[in-house]
């Protein structure tokens, strides 16, 4: 079987770690240059803030306190995936990073209850471990994983 694990808000996810406050409030991640909202927190989303928002349209909700934007820091998170793969790695010899969030783990020899036990314990472990909250997909094919971990 194929694991697929997903980084959830991979770049909010990370500034929390790092900046706990954050937690639960409306946080939203700004490209190069502080262009546009590439990143959001759920709780940024459910106040209908669309991904690639240009910065400029918020900046009343910002002066209001009512939403928190970050300028976007891409070492922290090549950092972080690297930290995420490295956890991985302790459940599969089988880990492909798929982007810089998303990674493919190789789940040999389970079965049904077997995997289920050990995906919960990987999802525990990663958040224990890193801060990054995941979600998992398994399947029998990449795309059908790819598939599977963006319905639930």
């Amino acid at each position: 079987m194929i694991g697929l694990i997903d980084c959830n808000n991979f770049y909010v996810s990370c500034e929390r770690v790092f900046q706990p406050r954050l937690e639960g409030l409306p946080v939203g991640v700004l490209s190069n240059n502080d262009g546009c909202v590439i990143a959001r927190s759920n709780e940024l989303k459910a106040l209908g803030v669309e991904m690639g928002t240009p910065a400029f349209e918020l900046k009343a909700l910002l002066r209001q306190g009512r939403i928190h934007l970050l300028s976007s820091n891409y070492e922290l998170y090549g950092d972080m995936s690297a930290r995420v793969q490295s956890v991985l790695e302790e459940f599969s010899a089988g880990v492909e990073p798929y982007s810089i969030d998303e990674m493919f783990v190789r789940f040999d020899g389970f079965g049904h209850d077997q995997l289920l036990a050990h995906c919960r314990e990987l999802h525990c472990k990663v958040r224990r471990f890193t801060g990054i909250p995941v979600s998992v997909g398994v399947a029998p094919t990449r795309t059908l994983a790819l598939s599977v971990e963006t319905q639930t």
